[in-house]
């Protein structure tokens, strides 16, 4: 698939379909995908704040099937960049097309809202803004700069692009020293032509490499069910563990829409449990693995985790 960087912009729906409503859309989902409704007053109230500040959430741009429960929670992944991507990834629902604005008061916003939400661990990613000659790490940083002073006792998980593999500009967003730093594989090399065409796989692994040479708690995530096979999952798990990688999360793919790529197969809770198992034996010090597992579900418990089980092999 060719990047859409000059095309016109493909909207995305807020908040984004349900397992239930995908299901509606074409192929059944089985029995052991299901999700929380949005609804309650966590949900409204974070949405009120997310609408309030006029902020992007990764939860609506992707059309995360967990919104509904994390919004009652109480936890958002925050969107920075906007709300456009330069790069269109066949698996992503978020908008793909030429970014207009760049705003430096976003930093700021995101800050105020972690601080008004309470939380102790925020979730930071952003589009893809290849037009930029940083790709974005200049807010990324001035993000971290502005939660560690509103709400310094809020740990901050930053989930970056590749930023094209500019090591400087990586390395200013690595110098801000976030709680963890995760960047996403997202699916087996064979793939990337389909799935990520703008990515690649080496490049995308330097980036983990660089911020684990830095002395960062890293990690990555991976998608199934888009045509990949066992021992490619098991190989880019390896690969990750050669990086260092302390942390990987794996979920099933949802297609958003006809004109994403296929699910080709719906993977088996069964086969969850064994990847988490194959991974812990492996050397990863946390695996979420789960059919709706995404990068940042439940971020909060997987910090800890992996913090307890490196005290545990002190």
């Amino acid at each position: 698939m060719a990047d859409r960087s000059n095309s016109p912009v493909l909207p995305a729906r807020e908040g984004g379909p349900t397992p239930e409503q995908l299901a509606r859309r074409g192929r059944r989902l089985p029995e052991w995908i299901r999700a929380r409704a949005p609804a309650g007053p966590g949900y409204t109230k974070v949405k009120g704040l997310v609408d309030g500040q006029r902020l992007h959430t990764v939860c609506q741009e992707a059309h995360c099937p967990n919104l509904g429960e994390c919004w009652s929670r109480g936890t958002a992944t925050f969107m920075i960049l906007g709300d456009i991507c330069t790069r269109a990834c066949s698996f992503c629902a978020v908008k793909t097309g030429r970014p207009t604005e760049l705003d430096l008061d976003e930093p700021r916003r995101v800050a105020e809202s972690v601080k008004i939400m309470g939380l102790r661990h925020a979730v930071i990613t952003s589009v893809n803004r290849d037009e930029l000659l940083d790709g974005g790490a200049s807010i990324f940083a001035e993000t971290v700069r502005q939660i560690r002073a509103h709400a310094p006792a809020c740990a901050v998980e930053l989930l970056i692009p590749d930023m094209m593999g500019n090591r400087e500009a990586l390395q200013s967003v690595y110098d801000e020293r976030p709680d963890i730093l995760n960047h996403n594989l997202e699916t087996v090399p064979r793939l990337y032509r389909d799935v990520r065409p703008s990515a690649s796989y080496g490049r995308s692994l330097n980036v983990l490499a660089w911020a684990k040479e830095d002395g960062l708690t890293t990690k990555s995530g991976l998608m199934v069910g888009l045509g990949e096979e066992l021992d490619e999952v098991l190989a880019v798990m390896r690969d990750l563990r050669a990086v260092e990688c302390d942390i990987v999360t794996i979920g099933q793919y949802l297609r958003p829409s006809g004109w994403h790529h296929e699910v080709v197969r719906f993977v088996h809770p069964d086969e969850f449990r064994m990847l988490k198992e194959e991974g812990m034996a492996m050397g990863f010090r946390h695996v979420e693995s789960g059919p709706l597992v995404r990068s940042s579900y439940h971020a909060d418990e997987q910090s800890d985790s992996a913090r307890a089980h490196s005290a545990g092999k002190a």
